[in-house]
């Protein structure tokens, strides 16, 4: 079973091992969950027993492992206790068969399999022969010799100790390689890659069981109260805003990894982000230099999910990995879709199933999603998690202008990321000069994305695209931890020594930006977080968000309430930033400092608004935990039906609908005539100076769901077939 597991991590798998520590624990994860399943047929009396015990076991395992093997084939992903519970879904998923998803290599892990069932059917015609002619049956033993004497030295006990053993040194070693790996769940494929997929299973039984009980426990009144929470401190839009942006694109950029100190900053007299800092002074820019990350454990999956549903992420994991497959939701895509027939895509260079992104945005309402398949890949093109962001926007151009219009699109972005790994043909940023190396390159990333943004408006402009779109940037959580604040602190004119929890708090400034043609710009200093995009940015769209469970408020409405939580149950508000109920003050002389001899009015708005804070963080994880939205539906809206929707199919069905409008179709592509300006996207990215071949052709992945006779395309696609940048 050992052999037959880690040659399915090196063949059947893509785990992705990224150091020598990980290959190691590749090789041994198999063993304490082997040994364990042994174990469990030694603590029968008789031999006989423990023999079938222990060949069920071996039976299941291999089942397992082959289901997973097949399973990933076709979704990249590894089988859950929900997609066994949602077999049908699964079925459809494959297709007619099973069967025919098997390849050569398969046989490997069945192959012991077959040659014992071929000896036991041997065996069984050759007993009939010998039953009819009353002669004594015989069977073959494959070695083992059955004796009923009972264990000695208490081997049962001690085969499962030393499975345990095996497996808890496995663990212990994972989590100082990979730290919260179960309690964040990045990624199934890192616990199987840590672990293994048999302990991968009984993980995700627990947890399904877990989330099983507490939502069983969801009534009525639990969603009462919610609605009765979110109505009582709806804030009415703007009346110079609403409508701002009524039919336009939207085009959401994630940052990430990407802080607010970032813009304006200088470095030896260089600015970091002088294309930012240029359009933020744009006469059509509308930004925001007091918005704070509001993330938990889930991180950027927090941040994405407060800016699509506009409920936080849940206070002990990522609810994207946990709930996602699962839970029901009110999202930006199904909204838009519903109410003003926007079409809608995700772009992300990484793997689909990181976060458990595709079942996710399946959920939400999503109609494609282009994941790390659909872009190309090479040494010097990959990032640890997607792609170089100037190739990422490059690439992107050609999914961008199929999309039928209006349409809402994410671009996901992953240079500006731990470790901030550039080198320097990418980046000639001079260095921080601080002893921390971490903090030195998030500099650089942070300059390459800069550049990579502008040559992606430029595309934007040159296509046509910009003039019907609004854009929006946002930072999704922070990229210097408070562990290295003090090393950053000197060139933020701080001092390492002063530096408080204070300074930590202030360090979770992100970012939000929005751009538009004849927009009314301006820099705002309103106070809020990302729980408040998603208002915002429907209001800016026309569309009232009243009847939707949303806890943000529009950011420009006069009724905002300027208090942002953090997910820890620490808040902001203009004057004041409680940590750990201790306020401090924001502003003036006294800043950073710890406000005493506050008046009883001020402290009796604190608690007030440290009370708002605990609900709506409560209210908040009762609606994700108990999965509340199934049973309230607003107004107009229909839930959506994630099964509808195969994201292995999303360039196919994309180019599909583009060609059966003909004449309609609204997007860029069409409007151009048919011409690809993508091909003509400018980026002095150094992998595109001798191929440009990945702005216009698809990777080999996916090549073949643009073939279709009499496609115009068809010739690009036949290229990209040979292509020396295919997958």
């Amino acid at each position: 079973m050992w052999i037959k597991t880690v040659f399915a991590y090196f063949v059947d798998f893509s785990l992705g091992p990224e150091d020598p520590l990980q290959y190691i624990l590749m090789i041994i994860n198999p063993l304490g969950a082997s040994v364990i399943v042994i174990s469990v047929g030694l603590y029968f009396k008789r031999a006989r027993n423990v023999v079938i015990a222990g060949f069920i076991a071996y039976l299941a395992l291999s089942a397992l492992l082959l289901a997973n093997a097949l399973y990933y084939r076709e979704f990249t992903d590894f089988i859950t206790i929900n997609t066994v519970l949602a077999l049908p879904k699964v079925m459809q998923g494959l297709g007619a068969s099973g069967s025919s998803m098997m390849a050569f290599k398969d046989l490997v892990l069945i192959l012991d399999i077959i040659i014992v069932a071929v000896v036991l059917i041997a065996y069984a015609a050759l007993n009939i022969w010998r039953y009819i002619q009353h002669e004594q049956l015989i069977w073959p033993t494959f070695g083992i010799h059955l004796d009923d004497k009972p264990a000695q030295y208490h081997l049962p006990q001690a085969t499962t100790v030393v499975g345990i053993a095996l497996f808890m040194v496995t663990l212990a070693v994972s989590e100082l390689n990979r730290p919260q790996l179960l309690s964040r769940t990045f990624d199934r494929s890192y616990i199987v890659k840590y672990l293994g997929f048999a302990p991968f299973t009984i993980y995700d039984g627990i947890k399904t069981a877990q989330t099983n009980t507490v939502r069983s426990s969801a009534d009525s009144a639990d969603t009462d109260k919610v609605i009765k929470f979110v109505r009582k401190n709806y804030a009415q839009p703007s009346s110079d805003y609403f409508g701002a942006a009524k039919g336009k694109n939207v085009i959401i950029i994630h940052l990430e990894s990407f802080q607010e100190f970032l813009i304006g900053q200088k470095i030896n007299g260089r600015e970091v982000t002088p294309f930012l800092n240029s359009l933020i002074k744009d006469k059509n820019t509308l930004s925001f230099s007091n918005m704070f990350n509001q993330v938990g454990l889930g991180k950027t999956s927090d941040a994405e999910n407060m800016l699509e549903s506009g409920t936080f992420g849940i206070n002990n994991g990522s609810l994207f990995s946990t709930l996602g497959s699962t839970n029901t939701f009110q999202s930006a895509p199904a909204i838009l879709d519903q109410t003003a027939g926007y079409t809608s895509a995700v772009m992300h260079g990484g793997k689909g199933s990181f976060w458990n992104r595709s079942d996710t945005y399946q959920n939400m309402g999503y109609q494609y999603y282009f994941d790390g398949d659909y872009y190309a890949h090479s040494t010097d093109m990959d990032t640890q998690y997607g792609i170089k962001d100037k190739l990422m926007f490059a690439e992107s151009a050609k999914y961008l202008e199929h999309l039928q219009q209006p349409f809402y699109a994410k671009i996901i972005t992953t240079s500006n990321h731990d470790p901030y790994t550039i080198s320097a043909e990418d980046s000639d940023f001079p260095d921080a000069g601080t002893d921390d190396k971490t903090v030195n390159s998030y500099f650089k990333t942070a300059n390459y994305l800069d550049s990579a943004l502008k040559e992606f408006f430029t595309y934007l402009k040159e296509s046509g695209l910009y003039k019907n779109s609004l854009i929006m940037m946002y930072g999704d959580h922070y990229g210097i931890g408070n562990s290295r604040n003090k090393d950053l602190a000197p060139l933020l004119g701080k001092s390492a020594e002063t530096w408080s929890d204070f300074d930590n708090v202030q360090m979770q400034r992100i970012p939000l930006i929005f751009n538009m043609p004849g927009l009314k710009g301006g820099q705002k200093t309103t106070y809020g977080g990302e729980i408040d995009i998603l208002p915002t940015l429907l209001h800016l769209l026309g569309l009232n968000t009243k009847q939707y469970v949303q806890f943000g408020t529009d950011l420009l409405s006069p009724s905002h309430k300027q208090v942002v939580a953090q997910r820890n149950g620490n808040f902001i508000t203009p004057n004041y930033t409680v940590v750990n109920g201790t306020p401090y003050v924001n502003n003036g002389a006294e800043s950073g400092r710890e406000a005493t001899n506050l008046t009883p009015a001020t402290t009796k708005r604190l608690k007030a608004d440290q009370e708002h804070v605990n609900t709506e963080l409560r209210l908040s994880d009762t609606v994700a935990n108990k999965n509340l939205l199934r049973f309230y539906t607003p107004a107009g809206f229909t839930p959506v039906n994630g099964t509808d929707t195969d994201f292995n199919t999303s360039l196919q069905r994309l180019l599909t609908v583009e060609r059966n409008a003909s004449a309609s179709s609204t997007s860029e592509y069409s409007k151009n005539n048919n011409e690809d300006v993508a091909g003509k996207y400018k980026s002095d990215a150094p992998e595109l100076k001798n191929n440009r071949s990945v702005l216009t052709e698809y990777p080999a992945k996916v090549a073949k769901q643009a073939v279709n006779k009499g496609n115009p395309l068809e010739q690009m696609i036949r290229r990209a077939k040979t292509s020396s940048f295919s997958n």
